[in-house]
């Protein structure tokens, strides 16, 4: 089977789904000043109230239940009687919100039909109100999640499939109890999925994570609208922070949601074998019954990527922000270029190593304020100091100030261990890593596409990346010259964990 035709073309530009600013008229922002000052503490005070009233509820459930029987769906007189009042109190927390109403179109698939719906587009946090006319299905969480007030009270009465995302063992453990509850046929109840994994302004979708089509089982696709004249509900990467969406959304009289279920998908044969051929043709069919795009863009490591033949190429480029940053502090072309030869010069010399503190990246750089060089670091890492080859390699080409061949010449030199001209496919993965600007985890279909008997040689590499369908995307897009306006495109966003794009920083 082939993937569904989503009726975008491939070259179709994009609108970026990690950002959301709010856009308030000055009208709109003095009613929501006085409408916020009055129906904001009244109507959080009482979700609260309804949220300490179900933690005790939800912990009576499995109170007293053994570690064997707590791995069992419950039954009997402890479903019964709990799982409405937990429902209830569910929806007194979102109408205390100001959601008054849901309109649901469709009907809901039983279990038998479909083990799973998945949800998309994902907004916010508010979107848990999907849960009230799912009927409080099953889902996936992290396990961190479970040493939190209430929240993990609930995770416990859902009997949510836990996973740690720092432990592989633990993700395991969870694809194998996940694909367990899907093909239990109707012994487990329904699960609810947010394929994409992070919140987006809805504008398109990311591309579904496989973890819903693991198991090949029939799915039903939902769908989630807001149809409001003002979009409060939307907590993306950047832009509105949550707590600026939950303030302007509690100050609204009231607010519309729209839950649809769309028929259920089964699976081919072919797509039962494939996962990822199932989660795209369902994005793309979720996408079209939306109008809006169906794309590679995902959250890898707290950075929005786009995912081109394995590799993961930033939505915004740290070499361009780091050029922004120079060209604000005041250096210019020249001093730029300096810079950078001082750089490739330290790298080559190899006597104190690639790797320099914030500290000394602002005498290489010539800058006088520290803090320029500690956000720079924080572009290609995780503290303050960074690997000089990152730099150099990722902003060097959009200077213009040496071509791709002799760019890659110079990277042959610095990332090959064992030295003989050809490089490893961890090698490469390090250089690929250094050339766009974040790390690199599934190299190995470039390495296939560039490599000959096991050998990866500059020449090869070369004409990959500037002839191959699918690679040529990194020359184009990452390692040719741009103006110096190009470069200032994204310099003023800052996310929503109150600094600028960090790798360090973690998707919901």
């Amino acid at each position: 089977m082939e993937r569904i035709d989503d009726g975008y073309s491939a070259t179709q530009e994009y609108p970026h789904p990690f950002i959301h600013t709010m856009k308030l008229t000055r009208a709109q922002r003095i009613r929501g000043i006085i409408l916020g000052s009055i129906l904001f503490p009244l109507r959080v005070t009482l979700a609260v109230l309804f949220f300490l009233i179900m933690w005790p509820i939800a912990r009576l459930r499995l109170a007293g239940l053994s570690e064997e029987e707590r791995s069992k769906p419950v039954e009997g007189w402890r479903r019964w009687f709990y799982h409405p009042i937990i429902w209830l109190l569910s929806r007194a927390v979102f109408f205390s919100l100001g959601f008054y109403w849901i309109k649901v179109k469709g009907r809901r698939a039983n279990l038998k039909e479909a083990p799973v719906l998945v949800v998309a587009p994902h907004s916010s946090f508010l979107d848990m109100l999907v849960f009230c006319p799912a009927q409080l299905a099953t889902v996936v969480s992290r396990s961190e999640n479970t040493s939190l007030p209430v929240i993990g009270a609930l995770l416990e009465f859902n009997q949510s499939v836990l996973v740690s995302r720092k432990d592989p063992e633990s993700r395991k453990k969870a694809v194998a109890q996940l694909n367990e509850r899907l093909t239990s046929d109707g012994y487990w109840p329904q699960m609810l999925m947010f394929p994409e994994g992070t919140t987006t302004n809805g504008s398109a979708l990311l591309k579904f994570k496989p973890g819903a089509f693991l198991a090949g089982v029939p799915v039903q696709p939902v769908l989630l609208h807001y149809p409001n004249k003002l979009d409060t509900v939307r907590w993306t990467y950047k832009g509105t922070a949550w707590t600026e969406a939950l303030w302007h959304t509690v100050s609204q009289p009231y607010t519309n949601m729209t839950v649809e279920f769309l028929p259920v998908y089964n699976p081919s044969e072919e797509e039962k074998k494939d996962p990822n051929l199932y989660a795209d043709n369902v994005q793309r069919l979720m996408a079209r019954a939306l109008g809006v795009p169906a794309t590679d863009h995902v959250m890898e490591g707290g950075v929005p990527v786009s995912k081109v033949g394995g590799l993961s190429l930033p939505l915004e480029s740290p070499a361009r922000e780091t050029l922004t940053l120079l060209h604000k502090n005041g250096l210019g072309a020249h001093e730029v270029q300096t810079a950078l030869d001082r750089m490739i010069d330290r790298c080559r010399s190899g006597a104190q190593g690639a790797k320099v503190s914030a500290e000394e990246l602002a005498s290489m750089l010539g800058l006088s304020h520290q803090q320029t060089a500690v956000h720079i670091c924080g572009l290609y890492s995780k503290d303050d100091s960074v690997d000089l080859r990152h730099i150099y390699f990722s902003v060097a080409p959009l200077t213009g100030c040496v071509d791709l061949k002799t760019l890659l010449h110079s990277a042959f030199t610095l990332f090959n261990r064992e030295g003989g001209g050809s490089l490893s496919e961890r090698e490469l993965s390090d250089l690929m890593e250094a050339l766009v600007g974040i790390p690199q985890h599934r190299i190995a279909e470039l390495y296939a596409a560039a490599s000959d008997q096991n050998r990866l040689t500059e020449e090869s590499l070369l004409r990959v990346l500037t002839a191959h369908p699918t690679f040529q995307k990194v020359t184009k897009e990452y390692l040719r010259p741009e103006e110096a306006a190009g470069t200032l495109s994204n310099g003023r966003s800052v996310n929503n964990n109150g600094s600028v794009y960090n790798n360090s920083k973690k998707s919901e």
